[in-house]
């Protein structure tokens, strides 16, 4: 099976360490490693480093190459510029039906963490029996929910279709992306929904085909592209091609028009979680919520339920009385804020563009 991990992304939620130059994918937040270097490494030893692919902007090929020497260099695919993730899927699965038509391929993301490992390569490679048997299928690797999130996309599933050893793969039934409190709320408790990771497994050929479905006129391009995949002409059919798709997400693109048989869905406990922004962080890597999780040189006294990362090296930062905060500090920028303040850093950064203080996105 070969596996896909998007790093594309430049998250403006963990600013002031993420920036454009450097997204925080490739910031050290956890066990001194990155989130894509984490990723890389919970999929070994069960795939091997040849059978990984990386999809990222042509800016960050070179970070990838560092970052994961094992991976060929081949396997790294930068897109010349961002077009959301409608196209970027296309490309991939566009390259990939080229050679491995009918083999099973995995879609992960690089910015999260799974602290159940050993269950998510067992569910991996049980997904990859599944479509070997049935190749115009996809499984979508969902999370049991935690509590009621607003933030992330749900998955609602129907009865149990079969079970591979201890794994259930049930029928699939919906998708909705970031809901309303309410209705996250009545997810929650109905016992037939989970958070939608934007993890699957599925063939290359499956997946192509429903481009050509459901967004022909993008097909038609990705086939031009993918005739030069391998060839001398290929970067210059990608940065002649790629710029002209219409930003949309895969979600709108593909997944919301499935058919309810085309899909089987498994909900198990990965102990996953997203860490796009400062509060996501802390929830991952704390014990309790009252706990505070820190890095770098820091010295707390009196605080609690607090995120405070130092990135200076040769600065302290000490807290005195603070609770539900978020402390950044960088060698540039330092970030102060309550935690359910944080979705207002993205406006906040957005609005240095064009001013004095752009150098800082």
């Amino acid at each position: 099976m070969k596996i896909v991990i998007f790093a594309g992304g430049v998250g403006t939620r963990l600013w002031p360490l993420s920036r454009e130059s450097l997204p925080k994918q490739f910031e050290k937040v956890v066990d001194n490693k990155s989130t894509i270097q984490l990723t890389a490494d919970r999929l070994l030893p069960a795939f091997k480093p040849s059978d990984i692919y990386i999809s990222t902007n042509t800016q960050y090929v070179k970070i990838v190459q560092r970052q994961l020497q094992s991976i060929p260099p081949e396997n790294i695919i930068g897109e010349p510029v961002m077009r959301d993730v409608g196209p970027a899927v296309g490309l991939i699965s566009a390259i990939l039906s080229k050679d491995f038509g009918n083999e099973p391929f995995a879609i992960l993301w690089s910015d999260h963490l799974v602290r159940n490992e050993e269950k998510f390569r067992k569910i991996l490679l049980l997904c990859e029996e599944v479509i070997k048997e049935q190749t115009d299928k996809i499984v979508f690797i969902a999370q049991k929910p935690r509590f009621a999130s607003e933030n992330l996309g749900w998955i609602e599933y129907q009865g149990l279709e079969f079970k591979k050893e201890e794994i259930k793969f049930y029928g699939f039934d919906s998708l909705k992306y970031r809901p309303d409190l309410k209705t996250a709320e009545t997810f929650f408790r109905s016992g037939k929904h989970a958070w939608n990771l934007g993890y699957f497994v599925t063939t290359p050929n499956f997946l192509f085909g429903k481009y050509r479905q459901f967004v022909p006129a993008m097909y038609e391009k990705l086939l031009l592209i993918r005739k030069d995949w391998g060839s001398k002409k290929w970067d210059k059919t990608l940065s002649e091609i790629y710029p002209s798709f219409e930003k949309i997400s895969f979600d709108n693109a593909i997944l919301e028009r499935l058919e309810r048989n085309e899909a089987y869905v498994v909900s198990e406990e990965l102990r996953w979680s997203d860490i796009g922004a400062w509060e996501a962080l802390k929830e991952a890597l704390q014990k309790s919520p009252n706990d505070n999780v820190t890095y770098g040189k820091v010295f707390i006294k009196d605080s609690q339920d607090s995120l405070i990362y130092n990135y200076n090296g040769k600065q302290l930062v000490a807290t005195i009385d603070l609770k539900g905060m978020i402390v950044i500090n960088t060698d540039d920028a330092i970030l102060v804020c309550r935690k359910n303040s944080i979705p207002k850093i993205k406006k906040m950064v957005e609005g240095f563009k064009g001013t004095d203080k752009e150098y800082l996105t």
